[in-house]
């Protein structure tokens, strides 16, 4: 590629589904507005304006958004920028970063500008541990618990529920979720309720709405919930 870092945006007018593709470039992908997801393989990320997630080159994912997501992305020439990570990565949108990635959709720099700001994009990219991210389980035990969740983030069965209408131990869906998924049945769901917050708050939903849709008692019970998950409040996703 003969560029180091391209600007890509888009308002999604429908509903979109991207099938699975790969790219010969690095991307950056964040949004301006809403929430989106990608998939590669059985991990599915949201992508929110406070985390973006780093695709590297050649890797096979797919993905969708809402109507009205502006979806945005910068492309890395692969021959002239290290990938930050050799698979996919989660990545704050600090403010700064996010002014750096704007000033460059700006057509009137000038060559040197350009270099210098995407010198200084370089220096301050890099991999978050703060991620929006679900291991899907697809083992025929587990697949009822991810469709009921998926359906119905709130609801409120528990993991001795669940063994007893799957007919086996509680002991053998811990076991399951932590080898399918590599964490347990809790912290699954929580990641799960998770997405599924950011998602409706990206979309103005008032914390406590938000927290009665998956299934918290409170807003606050919800809120501490969320900041364990997720290492952020859900005021950062929060649009008004």
């Amino acid at each position: 590629m003969p560029f180091a870092i391209q600007a890509y945006d888009e308002v999604v007018a429908h509903d979109t589904t991207w099938g699975e593709h790969s790219h010969p470039f690095h991307e950056l992908l964040w949004n301006g507005r809403g929430a989106s997801t990608a998939v590669v393989g059985a991990r599915v990320w949201t992508i929110t304006p406070a985390l973006g997630l780093w695709m590297p080159a050649g890797t096979l994912h797919s993905g969708s958004a809402v109507a009205g997501t502006w979806f945005r992305a910068s492309f890395f020439g692969f021959h002239t920028t290290p990938s930050i990570s050799d698979t996919p990565v989660a990545v704050e949108i600090t403010p700064l970063l996010r002014l750096l990635l704007e000033r460059l959709g700006d057509s009137r720099l000038t060559a040197a500008s350009r270099a210098t700001t995407e010198a200084m994009v370089l220096d301050v990219l890099e991999p978050s541990p703060r991620e929006l991210l679900v291991q899907a389980p697809t083992s025929a035990l587990l697949r009822p618990i991810a469709e009921a969740l998926r359906e119905d983030p709130g609801d409120q069965r528990t993991l001795a529920h669940w063994a007893a209408e799957l007919c086996v131990s509680a002991r053998t869906i811990s076991r399951a979720f932590n080898a399918e998924t590599g964490t347990s049945f809790a912290r699954w769901i929580a990641s799960v309720r998770a997405q599924h917050a950011v998602a409706l708050l990206t979309r103005g939903w008032e914390v406590e709405a938000v927290a009665e849709e998956v299934g918290y008692q409170s807003a606050s019970a919800f809120g501490a919930a969320f900041r364990r998950t997720t290492g952020l409040t859900p005021g950062t996703f929060r649009v008004s």
